[in-house]
């Protein structure tokens, strides 16, 4: 039978399916993310009837496969990986305008790694200014091809016929198939155009990556859609105007999601920095309240991080409260904490808090550096001699241990801090050469010591 042309109304956020256009969504209540798609629906229930279907197996039955990864020249971005990428992975790599997403796709577009040719298709710009970039970037130019297309089929085509052994697509928001009968960018182009992509990957078992935009609140447009499809997904972090570039996995199906990849941006393209430290600690100017250092586990990788602090009374009616790098609710909860239990009155004042070097963390052992540079911009006190702490706020303001205390310990006496505080029930396995151990149980007494 003759096939039907049925209208769905698909969610961008949590990829629900309406049969009807409404402001708001029903499944996860976000206002003005329903899209129309337009689908083709059969009505022969013989013909799909006849499809043929999979049979069951046995897990212990399923034959075993061993893949290779491709190592890549860039050492963070093996790490953020997993050690490197995985053949027929398709990647998605989202991020603001301008902070490098481009840059570092087309330097891994020009490394020496293989014989085979690699496809990079630009929908955004023309050849004449990608080949700009590459001239600014270095490497070879003779083993990347070039496509400034924006089509699906003549990209697919494209592929197939150099055999490439990566392929590049920036972006898939500006990708169409002239089958579908949307613009680009819109739900069911993205959907179509990221599948056909992900199909000719896992068919020819080549890596694949898409390029995505973000929303104005910082995320992937149309996120659902896309991580689904995809088997790993990153997202470039930090701010466009500094120099620091922070490369964060969101998903990845090989490996893990901890990790995090850190660049510089320089007139050669991105560099990886091999000393994190020199930018999230060691800056601290001598005499200044409200300055704290934690550390923040990203992965196998232990960071110290400066954490800033300003608390000052509020010439406003309501107080302000704002955190760069924290959980705004999270430091909602160490302020209650600090006015409950440790008898701060934090009410009244406006709080700022930053964490330096552009770092977003949700690690809790950073729960006491931002206690303590909380509390001691309130009381003005100064913490004159380098110090690391290590540990978790309870909402009774006691102190809680947390995870691989050794590796935050050893990367703080490699910067030269003898002192740490921790929790009083942290367990220690070894404890680095001249470092001295400060246990407390509640947050009020280490504040009354360090603080004095």
């Amino acid at each position: 039978m003759a096939a039907r042309i049925k209208t769905e109304w698909i969610c961008t956020e949590c990829s629900s399916v309406q049969p009807k256009w409404s402001g708001r969504c029903p499944s996860c209540s976000a206002w003005n993310t329903l899209e129309e798609e337009l689908k083709s629906a059969t009505v022969d229930s013989a013909a799909r009837g006849s499809a043929t279907t999979s049979q069951p197996i046995l897990l212990s039955e399923v034959p075993q496969t061993e893949f290779q990864r491709v190592v890549c020249q860039d050492k963070e971005l093996n790490r953020v990986l997993g050690g490197g990428i995985v053949p027929g992975a398709v990647m998605l790599m989202g991020g603001e305008p301008g902070i490098g997403k481009s840059t570092l796709l087309l330097q891994l577009a020009l490394e020496e790694i293989g014989p085979a040719p690699i496809l990079y298709a630009c929908g955004e710009e023309s050849a004449a200014q990608v080949r700009q970039r590459a001239l600014r970037l270095g490497g070879n130019l003779d083993r990347c091809y070039l496509l400034a297309e924006t089509s699906v089929p003549i990209i697919l085509e494209a592929a197939d016929r150099l055999k490439a052994r990566m392929i590049i697509i920036d972006s898939i928001q500006t990708m169409s198939d002239p089958h579908i009968d949307a613009v680009a960018g819109s739900v069911a182009q993205i959907r179509y155009a990221a599948a056909q992509f992900t199909d000719f990957a896992k068919e020819r078992n080549v890596p694949l990556w898409l390029i995505g935009h973000i929303t104005k609140e910082g995320q992937l447009a149309g996120p659902k859609l896309l991580e689904h499809l995809v088997d790993t997904v990153l997202q470039f972090e930090g701010d466009r105007h500094l120099n620091l570039r922070l490369v964060r996995c969101l998903k990845n199906r090989f490996g893990s999601t901890l990790e995090l990849g850190i660049y510089e941006m320089a007139s050669a393209g991105l560099q990886p920095v091999a000393d994190p430290a020199l930018w999230f600690s060691g800056r601290t100017m001598p005499g200044l309240s409200g300055m704290a250092t934690g550390s923040s586990r990203e992965g196998n990788r232990a960071l110290l991080v400066e954490v800033q602090a300003l608390v000052t009374p509020s010439v406003f009616g309501v107080p302000q409260r704002g955190g760069t790098g924290m959980d705004s609710r999270r430091l909602a909860m160490l302020l209650a904490v600090l006015e409950k239990r440790c008898g701060l009155r934090m009410g009244p004042s406006d709080v700022f808090l930053n964490i330096t070097g552009g770092l977003k963390t949700e690690d809790p052992a950073m729960d006491l550096a931002v206690c303590v540079a909380l509390a001691g911009s309130a009381k003005d006190r100064v913490i004159e001699i380098p110090m690391l702490f290590a540990a978790e706020i309870g909402l009774g303001g006691e102190l809680r241990p947390v995870t691989a205390i050794e590796a935050r310990l050893s990367e703080a006496s490699r910067l030269g801090y003898n002192l740490a505080c921790v929790a009083d029930q942290q367990p220690i396995a070894q404890i680095p050469k001249g470092m001295r151990i400060l246990k407390h149980t509640l947050l009020r007494g280490l504040l009354e010591e360090v603080l004095a």
